[in-house]
């Protein structure tokens, strides 16, 4: 019992450091420390996995709060992660996008609009400036630019913005992955019920053909 106590507690500590950590980081999702998400970049320096120098959004002053809050030196920003430059946001050449929604796909936080072979454009107060749907658009249509409106909002309100637009698109997606789940599992029963019955069907006409009386 006292082990178990001993493990929760651990577990407490490092959920909370966790929590701490993340609150730090930017949320641009941009996967660019190496790690799929910023949260998953807080587990891994509370693990002591990852140092604090490897997000580029961030910049000087998120190396600068992780050393102070982790107590350690502060280092530069490692060049192998990125450089630290002002805040940007992606904008798409309209005249060029051919509606191909492999940006929309990719981005993080729900900040493009658009449909199937339709023209896309992006939310500007919304867009992090993760620049993932940079490498994905087929025809180079999207070019990332300085936003003035970013810099100067402060840290975490955009930070909190993006985590929440962060979280609604990830409960976006895991409703619609049900939905489509169940979808198919009722479509499976419809298919096998109606087999069933077309089965049960050629039975009942054989056993009548079987049971006719022969001239």
């Amino acid at each position: 019992m006292a082990g178990q106590a001993a493990q929760a507690a651990t577990a407490a500590v490092t959920s909370e450091l966790v929590s701490r950590i993340d609150a730090l980081l930017p949320q641009t999702q941009c996967t660019r420390c190496g790690y799929p998400a910023c949260l998953a970049y807080a587990e891994a320096i509370a693990a002591g996995d990852a140092d604090i120098n490897q997000c580029p959004p961030g910049g000087a002053q998120g190396i600068r709060d992780l050393a102070a809050l982790l107590g350690r030196g502060e280092k530069p920003l490692n060049p192998a992660n990125g450089i630290d430059k002002p805040a940007e946001i992606a904008v798409i050449d309209e005249q060029a996008c051919i509606g191909c929604t492999k940006c929309i796909q990719v981005c993080p936080v729900d900040a493009i609009v658009g449909a199937n072979k339709l023209m896309h454009t992006v939310l500007r107060e919304e867009c992090n400036g993760c620049e993932l749907c940079i490498p994905a658009c087929p025809v180079d249509c999207i070019v990332m630019v300085v936003d003035d409106a970013q810099s100067d909002a402060p840290h975490n309100a955009r930070a909190d913005h993006y985590r929440r637009r962060y979280d609604a698109r990830n409960s976006r997606l895991a409703r619609e992955r049900g939905e489509h789940e169940h979808a198919i599992a009722a479509r499976k029963a419809e298919v096998h019920a109606g087999t069933r019955s077309a089965v049960f069907e050629a039975i009942a006409r054989a056993r009548a053909k079987k049971e006719m009386p022969h001239p």
